[in-house]
């Protein structure tokens, strides 16, 4: 397909509408970023999303952008709450893959010399690796219901906690309240039943870091950052549970897309495979992919508990000297219900993330009220060897993203294509010899995770600031790694 793509803003593109799109779509892309992916077949994607029943205002896509399962990686799109379709495409395989920051009392020069220490205890305390085990040991039924249900919440009431405001300061307060244990397969329960408290493979990482510049004095004071801090990034998601969950979901939709009307059999790409909301099928998906986004908010809770600890025992300090405190935990690939401004009426819709970051603006109520004056952290992870970055939501992300950003730096290079550029190198000494101390299960997950597979990340920051959805506020330097 021959994409017409116009521009409309300094880091705004538009595809307009045509056909049987049923709204335009949006790119956010600096100039030089749009010419380097002009054939790809992500944007293709933006206008196939601009084909779900129900979808109201724009296709939109984060600079982060590539190519993904139906929905580009990357991508945003709301459906009205009523008429709309969910698309499990549109919240992708690991389902509330998300991030959260930790801040300490701890300084760059307390920990410089106790690198090796510290990756260590971290590695030995965190499972992590494909399949990988648990932080918690094998859970019984009627306890991994509970996590379905609780999220968050049973994690910190077992102990695994910064401080005592840590659901508070997560995304719907880590626990989606729709969620239907009932609804998650015997297969997925299986799954997650040995997988809860660990991190995964592939992107998912573990880092300490150091906030190396402040860019904003008053949302970086508000969200208790300062330069030369050490801080603590958790990537990681629902795990197998949440893949099986996803995996049924697209499998059961694809044989039944003709009985739900024209438009749902007219979809574009069979990947794109939804369900209107008030079906069985739709009611069934929306109850497990909660439950599922509940299982990751615990295990990045429990994640976090024990990560505490092992810093705690590798500096031969209490937690008070540590002075941990969860700034943020949110979803990257999400489905959620929220109120948005549309065309100057407040409507109930489905926001699909896939890859995006929510971003809500100063003033929002649905925020902790210690960020309702500078709008809400948001976490951008870039790669081992560059930076991560913090940025606030803002009014005009409300507005035009439905209150989302960008979640990451956005991959460049396939993992078979980074492990060939990578054949050789020993990334581990490349990486310490810049000062970054990392741990993993084998080199395939180094070369796969290599800087170079990523855009860089403060190319991706400064076109959402540029567009005004969202703002910086800090630059994080990784110091310690670990991965899967």
């Amino acid at each position: 397909m021959k994409l017409n793509i116009q521009r409309v803003g300094e880091y705004v593109f538009e595809i307009p509408k045509s056909g049987r799109m049923k709204v335009p779509g949006r790119i956010y892309l600096s100039s030089e970023q749009l010419e380097a992916m002009r054939h790809d077949p992500a944007l293709e994607q933006v206008a196939n999303v601009a084909h779900l029943p129900g979808i109201v205002g724009r296709s939109l896509a984060m600079p982060d952008i590539h190519w993904g399962y139906g929905f580009p990686i990357g991508g945003v799109a709301a459906v009205d709450a009523v008429d709309g379709g969910v698309s499990p495409g549109g919240v992708g395989f690991d389902i509330n893959c998300g991030v959260r920051v930790i801040t300490t009392r701890l300084v760059r020069e307390e920990v410089a010399g106790r690198m090796p220490d510290l990756v260590n205890a971290l590695f030995r305390a965190v499972p992590t690796g494909v399949g990988s085990g648990s932080g918690t040991g094998k859970l019984g039924k009627d306890e991994l219901r509970r996590v379905l249900r609780d999220g968050a919440l049973w994690a910190t009431k077992k102990g695994f906690a910064a401080a005592d405001d840590d659901v508070e300061r997560c995304e719907e307060n880590g626990s989606l309240r729709g969620a239907d244990p009932s609804a998650v397969s015997q297969r997925a329960l299986e799954r997650g039943s040995t997988q809860l408290g660990s991190l995964g493979s592939g992107n998912h990482f573990l880092e300490l870091q150091i906030v190396d510049q402040v860019i904003d004095e008053k949302r970086a004071r508000a969200f208790g950052l300062f330069s030369g801090q050490m801080v603590l990034m958790i990537h990681s998601g629902s795990r197998g549970l949440g893949h099986q969950v996803c995996d049924e979901a697209v499998a059961g939709l694809a044989r039944r897309l003709t009985s739900f009307g024209p438009d749902y059999a007219a979809l574009p790409d069979r990947q794109l495979a939804c369900a209107p909301l008030g079906s069985a099928e739709g009611r069934h998906y929306i109850g497990a992919m909660q439950a599922a986004a509940n299982f990751a908010w615990a295990n990045r809770q429990v994640m976090t508990g024990m990560a505490i600890d092992a810093i705690g025992k590798a500096l031969g300090v209490g937690r008070d000297h540590i002075g941990a405190r969860l700034l943020y935990d949110v979803c990257h690939n999400i489905a959620k219900y929220e109120e948005h401004l549309i065309d100057g009426k407040r409507r109930s819709v489905l926001v699909h993330r896939k890859g995006a970051t929510r971003a809500f603006g100063p003033g929002d109520q649905r925020l902790p009220p210690a960020y309702r004056d500078v709008g809400q952290p948001v976490l951008i992870p870039g790669d081992m060897g560059r930076f991560s970055f913090v940025l606030a939501g803002t009014e005009m992300a409300m507005t035009e993203t439905f209150g989302s950003s960008c979640h990451g730096a956005g991959r460049l290079m396939s993992r078979t294509a980074a492990r060939k550029a990578t054949r050789g190198r020993k990334i581990h000494e490349e990486l310490l010899k810049a000062g970054i101390t990392v741990m993993s299960k084998g080199r395939r997950t180094l070369a796969e995770e290599v800087s170079e597979a990523y855009k860089d990340v403060a190319d991706v920051t400064k076109v959402v600031e540029g567009a005004g959805i969202s703002k910086r506020v800090a630059r994080l330097k990784p110091i310690g790694v670990i991965k899967g």
